[in-house]
């Protein structure tokens, strides 16, 4: 059994090589990747934005950036967050200059209005892609904060999401899925089973749980990621607009039968996220990050971890070059300070 510590630890792992491996093939069906890459196992080099900058294997993208600027928010206060705290870590911490070097062109102009002034929870408003994925993928440090917390880590959620898209977006109801299901999977006595009932109980049903529920059940013969991928690309296919293949409800529905259908093992949900072709670095930033949530560090290979790190050390466009385990254990001691709190408030109470 992994000890709480250890989940904190696999769920930032897991989402972030999920995110550099699935990175390289980001786009690609999966028939392109298997010709001309075979199976992923490992990274690999790539570019993105054509601006001339080719990665080092193991190079982290966006959505991690997204998220290291939500750790360093939490660590700064010792517990949980709201939008304007967020802000005030992009504006203390944000490269300035990272919008289409590892941040998405319209997350520069996210950035603009948080220097702006304009109020946090209204920044989200401006952003033209309210179902995008932008922070359902990102979000997994909003769900360790609230381990063991579904109730705190939805109304977080729903709070610092609307740096990102609008308060009732289908982009944050899709976040509470990740939110929730990291935040069932750092208790104790948590299974796979806990956590999808978890997800399904609580998350919006017309607009979320349902999309899930129904998928989690015309996958639940398959087995092995080459069928399951097959069989989503006839349900999820758009093309032609922006962002086509980044839908959260696409993203999270297909992270959520990963991690069903790996049995929540870490480093199995990122081999089937990098493979399933199409968003590859944010389905499998959502399924092994809920694994890693579950399952801890134990099946990750220790090159992976050690490569991504090297490749940290190269960016000179991320917003934090700490390392994976530097990134958890301040959430952990974060998490622990806010126990610490909420149980001298009790105390002081009167309240055993």
């Amino acid at each position: 059994m992994p000890t709480l510590q250890d989940k904190f630890y696999g769920c930032i792992a897991g989402c972030h090589i999920g995110s550099a491996m699935g990175a390289a093939v980001e786009g690609m069906t999966y028939p392109q990747i298997e010709a001309k890459h075979g199976f992923v196992t490992d990274f690999l080099p790539y570019e993105h934005y054509n601006n001339g900058w080719k990665r080092e294997p193991g190079t982290t993208e966006d959505g991690v950036e997204r998220q290291k600027l939500m750790i360093t928010a939490i660590m700064e206060k010792g517990g949980r967050v709201n939008a304007e705290d967020v802000r005030a870590a992009w504006l203390a911490h944000m490269n300035p200059h990272a919008g289409g070097l590892v941040s998405e062109p319209f997350e520069d102009k996210l950035y603009q209005m948080a220097q702006a002034g304009i109020p946090a929870r209204d920044i989200g408003k401006y952003c033209d892609y309210a179902g995008l994925n932008s922070f359902s993928r990102a979000c997994h440090a909003i769900g360790l904060i609230n381990a063991g917390n579904i109730r705190t880590a939805v109304e977080d959620i729903l709070e610092v999401g609307q740096l990102y898209q609008t308060s009732n977006s289908r982009g944050l109801k899709w976040a509470c899925v990740t939110g929730v299901a990291i935040a069932e999977a750092t208790r104790p006595d948590a299974t796979v089973d806990s956590v999808i009932s978890a997800v399904l109980e609580t998350c919006d049903h017309d607009m979320v749980s349902r999309e899930i529920e129904t998928q989690l059940e015309a996958t639940r013969g398959i087995s092995d990621i080459r069928e399951l991928r097959q069989y989503f690309d006839g349900v999820y296919n758009g093309v032609g607009m922006p962002y086509c293949f980044s839908y959260a409800n696409e993203v999270v529905t297909k992270g959520m039968v990963i991690f069903r259908m790996v049995g929540g093992n870490t480093r199995e949900a990122v081999l089937a996220g990098v493979n399933m072709g199409r968003d590859t670095d944010c389905v499998a930033a959502v399924a092994a990050g809920i694994a890693g949530a579950l399952d801890g560090t134990s099946s990750l290979p220790e090159k992976w971890i050690a490569q991504l790190e090297y490749a940290t050390t190269l960016n000179p466009h991320t917003n934090s070059k700490r390392t994976m385990k530097e990134n958890a254990d301040g959430l952990y001691r974060a998490f622990k300070n806010r126990l610490s709190e909420e149980a001298a408030y009790a105390r002081a109470m009167d309240i055993d």
